[in-house]
């Protein structure tokens, strides 16, 4: 049996079936195929987190130990064994990928990290800007088949570019240090993320066209990339920019404080302009808390934290400079991120569990196994006596928007931690919003995958297709914890337990534990 790699949300990249990219497989192996996990109470993985951008591409190879906690795998340990270099992303002509050139970094890589394809357990490939073009995802799937199956393959649109990359920094988990609301700047190459964090959470986001590599030149300051943005940024501080044409030092200072004073006002640091609102990419943001700090991540991010001092011929040192001199002046404090260029993924643990069969749901039953399906966990308010639908709806959608999931062709689960009674009222309340919020999703013929931590899942199952008449298939488990970034593997129904084996794998960014160097 064969299944396809496909990027998670990125779907629509292959219309045809024709097009589609076989595995050679479809079982999650490790390294050594006689483990058996659920005998183990500690196990190592050998991880690499992969993440191919527009502008730069890196891999990171790292050892994960998992310790068995009750019923699942939680872990507690993370060694970095090798952090690659970071490889300017290589075009053929101006939006597609040299794969020739990507695939020999990425070999490259390996054998510095003195390591094979099959030493590797499991990892995450993360896919942004143009690596989402339809040419590139192919052509990158056909660099990991051999890992398909092991790998957790994302595409990050803007929304959750911004996401991964505030938490990967450590801004959200700084903001619940302190009662404090606190910006990640993730600074790119073409686009700026902006995540504001408070309390532990993200609570708004947003992208404006501000990046480092608009605009690039060579040794003899002669343009040799030149972005419809960068040309656009030019035309307004009076400057016609083509390629092939000799620029200035005092150009460029113009061009990096241009941008510069856009970034901050659509930052909320500065006062809303019709300029700004031009190089929004996102909805604007509508926080209103005082923010106290600033968090970078991003390749610019070395550059203003000192990290760096190659020239690339990019606006990133400009950009830096003119950053740090223009928050020097609105009394926010700049805070150390967990970490930089590399804040955006490092990996993926992976672990199974076993989920009970007395209380799930599943109708048909040949709706399952299904795989790699991104999981959300919105916040609902279920400690209210009344649930409201409307709250249920509109959590769900907020959740879907910060993971670019509103028009996913796939499934996508929904995690929650029931509080409360079951009673039919609330049963009922809560399935109504969560059809409302996952209308799009269902008007695809996708099923409702719901997954909660108690024993109620076969009531909210029952309740979708026997109160409800809901069209759609239905996955409804219970017994197991799932968090954002996780991604799960749902397999047939057992028939001699009535359980259904799950596999989960979880993104670890380098905030998720404290790095420890290897020895």
């Amino acid at each position: 049996m064969h299944e396809d790699f496909n990027f998670p949300g990125s779907e629509h990249l292959h219309s045809e079936e024709e097009e589609r990219i076989p595995l050679p497989n479809d079982d999650f192996r490790f390294t050594g195929p006689t483990r058996d996990l659920a005998e183990e109470d500690r196990i190592q993985l050998t991880s690499v987190g992969v993440d191919i951008g527009s502008s730069t591409s890196l891999l990171i190879f790292s050892r994960l130990e998992l310790e068995r906690q009750d019923s699942r795998y939680v872990l507690v340990k993370r060694t970095i064994l090798h952090e690659s270099d970071i490889l300017l992303t290589p075009y053929i002509d101006g939006t597609t990928i040299d794969r020739d050139t990507l695939g020999r970094f990425i070999d490259h890589q390996y054998e510095a990290a003195g390591l094979s394809r099959e030493d590797v357990d499991t990892g995450a490939l993360i896919l942004t800007g143009v690596a989402l073009l339809r040419q590139n995802a192919r052509a990158i799937a056909d660099l990991f088949a051999q890992e398909a199956g092991r790998f957790v393959a994302v595409s990050a649109g803007d929304n959750l570019e911004t996401t991964m990359a505030a938490y990967g920094s450590g801004a959200v988990a700084l903001s619940a240090e302190g009662n404090h609301t606190l910006i990640n700047l993730d600074i790119g190459g073409g686009t700026t993320k902006i995540a504001v964090c408070s309390k532990g959470k993200i609570c708004d986001i947003a992208a404006v066209d501000v990046g480092a590599r608009l605009l690039a030149w060579d040794s003899g300051n002669v343009i040799t990339r030149l972005e419809e943005t960068g040309r656009r940024i030019g035309k307004a501080v009076g400057l016609n920019l083509s390629l092939g044409r000799r620029i200035n030092t005092k150009e460029l200072a113009t061009i990096a404080t241009y941008m510069v004073d856009r970034l901050f006002e659509v930052a909320g640091l500065a006062p809303l302009t019709e300029e700004a609102r031009a190089l929004i990419r996102t909805p604007i943001l509508s926080h209103t808390e005082e923010v106290s700090a600033v968090t970078f991540s991003g390749g610019g991010s070395e550059f203003i934290y000192d990290r760096q001092e190659n020239q690339f011929g990019d606006l990133g040192p400009l950009l830096a400079e003119k950053i740090k001199a223009k928050i020097a002046r609105t009394g926010v404090q700049i805070l150390q991120p967990a970490a930089g260029i590399r804040a955006t993924v490092i990996g993926a643990s992976q672990y199974t569990i076993q989920v009970s069969g007395s209380t799930i749901f599943i109708s048909p039953l040949d709706v399952v196994p299904i795989r790699n399906i991104p999981v959300i966990a919105p916040d609902f308010a279920l400690s209210e006596a009344d649930i409201d639908p409307a709250a249920v709806r509109e959590s769900i959608k907020h959740a879907l928007n910060r993971f670019d999931l509103l028009d996913a062709d796939s499934p996508v689960a929904l995690a929650f931690r029931w509080q409360g009674s079951a009673t039919y009222a609330r049963i009922r309340a809560f399935c109504a919003g969560i059809t409302a919020g996952m209308k799009d999703i269902l008007s695809r013929g996708n099923p409702v995958v719901l997954v909660n931590d108690g024993d109620v899942g076969g009531l909210f199952g029952i309740h979708l297709k026997e109160d409800m008449h809901l069209p759609n298939p239905v996955i409804s488990i219970d017994g197991i914890d799932l968090r954002e970034f996780d991604y799960i593997d749902i397999g047939s129904l057992i028939p001699t337990s009535g359980a259904v084996p799950v596999v989960i794998k979880s993104l670890v960014f380098p905030a998720s534990l404290k790095q420890t160097p290897a020895r």
